[in-house]
């Protein structure tokens, strides 16, 4: 019923940028709350940034200053723009969104399938 599809991630030098985008799609009524979460080897998934349908952010302190978060509400898409990246931001990047489908009397949390981010030289 609903899909979350990210990409952009991949392979980037110390320093370097990347932007990751995830798409929701399906019988959606309302798209509200969206967020970029990450999993580093080994250690539990955290969260990086949110952003509420109205467009205010959450930047975690780890990545605030470097990474921004955006939406584009036409088309069910949200952002994240990875600059100055480092070798710790290497994770599987998740991205998560509060939607609300038609006929359903409320909305829960989705998750993407996640995309790999890897900082290296």
């Amino acid at each position: 019923q609903v899909q979350l599809v990210e990409s952009g991630g991949g392979l980037v030098q110390p320093g370097g940028s990347l932007r990751l985008a995830c798409a929701a799609s399906g019988s959606i009524r309302s798209l509200n709350a969206m967020g970029w979460y990450r999993q580093p080897p080994g250690k539990q998934r955290e969260l990086v940034a949110t952003i509420t349908s109205g467009g205010s952010t959450n930047v975690a302190d780890s990545v605030k200053g470097r990474f921004t978060i955006s939406r584009d509400n036409a088309k069910n898409t949200e952002y994240l723009q990875m600059n100055s990246l480092k070798p710790e931001d290497t994770a599987v990047y998740y991205c998560s969104a509060e939607i609300r489908l038609w006929g359903s009397p409320t909305g829960r949390n989705y998750w993407g399938q996640g995309t790999q981010v890897t900082v290296s030289s």
